[in-house]
């Protein structure tokens, strides 16, 4: 199987799995490589590019769509509109691709998937784009900022204007700019079974460019491999996956050897296997969850890096469990969020609804209330979400403390990069990392 039609057969599929069935990109995207692991290393990039990448700029891409369609694409069937949507991507960020390829397969996917009549609509709207691309108009940045940062980075309007008013526009160009630079993937070693420097080097005999990272002791960071799960390293426990901003929520939090930790949203289960680790496997670490499904991939993370001290639940966040009252001496609370410090990773996340996360600071504010009755007096409470809005961050943060005079903030206990004053964040194009939000908070 070439880069050919058979390529872009599984592309269109997999887009049309998240934006016509409403799965998650990251999902969709794993299900098909993993379905199809016999494709070479260059195919499988190329499917994850033009992937990730149509959805990542879509709002431009329609931009684009719209200057040479008179059907908008909203009314669109969803084949012709991830068709288009694909190639237009292609024309315009993948030069290695020749347009009159893009073109001929775009067509050609048409017709295979019954739809002969808009064979010549889609040839007439690619061709045009490929002839007229630096023709097209974009808003002003002067006169229209709103307009100009949504299209040029694929922000909803109402984000868009949202970061203008948190940040400045220069800012917020910075933060849009940064959810599109490529970035080494983060990993964390299991130096209970390998130092990180051996695992450096077994890597780099499997051709995987492995770099230490500078501060935090036990990060990897890795480019040039394939199927990371693939690899003899991951399969065997070596590591696993783990960003570093989300490697340092477990740094802040401090636990030692015999504590007691709560970890009260714990899939997939990166915090919970960091404390192990911190904790050299020696005492006991609850991993709650919702969903068993979750906790069953906890269990199977635990097993497969040699963990013993993590117990799994089911539990609900916002109920109270007596039994766990004042019994904690680390509790994390990991929580449910927006997503908008991962849009690099997920790029679908950026399309949510505002509508959708007006409940999300309520929802946060009621875990992390709950969540407090648990840490025992003189113990650590560590509040952290994968987002970068205020009112998801501090908002729930000041006004828990606010609220209850018990618990302090805490600076970091592990000064690094970012500054050891708490609570502390994260940004893509300033870090290199994930959006990250954390508050360390001891109770008195």
């Amino acid at each position: 199987m070439g880069q050919g039609e058979n390529s872009r057969e599984l592309i269109l599929d997999t887009l049309l799995l998240i934006d016509r069935d409403g799965e998650y990109s990251h999902i969709a995207l794993k299900q098909v490589l993993d379905k199809y692991q016999y494709l070479d290393k260059k195919e499988r990039a190329f499917i994850t590019r033009v992937v990730n990448g149509t959805l990542e700029r879509m709002i431009e891409l329609d931009h684009i769509i719209h200057s040479f369609s008179k059907v908008k694409v909203n009314k669109m069937k969803p084949v012709i509109r991830m068709i288009l949507r694909s190639g237009v991507y292609q024309i315009k960020y993948m030069d290695a691709v020749p347009d009159s390829a893009v073109c001929n397969e775009a067509v050609k996917l048409a017709g295979k998937r019954g739809f002969t009549g808009l064979k010549g609509f889609v040839n007439g709207v690619l061709r045009n784009v490929s002839r007229n691309l630096a023709k097209v108009e974009y808003p002003s940045r002067e006169k229209d900022p709103e307009g100009y940062l949504s299209i040029r980075y694929s922000l909803p309007a109402w984000l868009a204007a949202q970061w203008i008013l948190e940040y400045g526009l220069e800012k917020a160009e910075e933060i849009g700019e940064g959810f599109f630079a490529e970035r080494p993937l983060c990993v964390r070693c299991n130096t209970s079974r390998i130092s990180r420097e051996e695992l450096a080097e077994r890597l780099r005999r499997e051709g995987v460019e492995a770099t230490p990272d500078e501060e935090v002791p036990c990060a990897l960071w890795l480019q040039g491999y394939d199927h990371v799960a693939g690899l003899p390293e991951f399969r065997e426990g070596l590591f696993y996956v783990q960003d570093l901003s989300s490697m340092r929520a477990v740094l802040w939090a401090d636990p030692k050897e015999g504590d007691q930790v709560l970890d009260v949203c714990a899939a997939p289960g990166g915090k919970s296997f960091s404390a192990a680790f911190a904790m050299e496997d020696q005492g006991e670490i609850w991993a709650c969850d919702l969903h068993e499904n979750k906790l069953k991939r906890i269990r199977e993370g635990a097993e497969r890096l040699g963990l013993a001290c993590i117990q799994t639940t089911a539990a609900d966040g916002r109920v109270f469990r007596p039994e766990w009252e004042a019994a904690f001496d680390v509790v994390l609370v990991d929580a449910p969020c927006s997503g908008f410090g991962i849009i690099r990773k997920k790029p679908d996340v950026r399309y949510k609804k505002p509508d959708d996360l007006f409940a999300l600071p309520v929802i946060q504010r009621a875990i992390l209330d709950n969540a407090a009755r648990y840490v025992r007096p003189g113990g650590t409470l560590v509040y952290s979400t994968c987002t970068i809005l205020p009112e998801e961050n501090e908002g729930v943060s000041d006004s828990f403390l606010a609220e209850h005079p018990d618990f302090a903030a805490r600076p970091s206990p592990c000064p690094d990069r970012w500054g050891d004053r708490g609570p502390g964040d994260s940004v893509p194009h300033r870090h290199g990392t994930d959006g990250f939000y954390i508050c360390r908070m001891t109770r008195n």
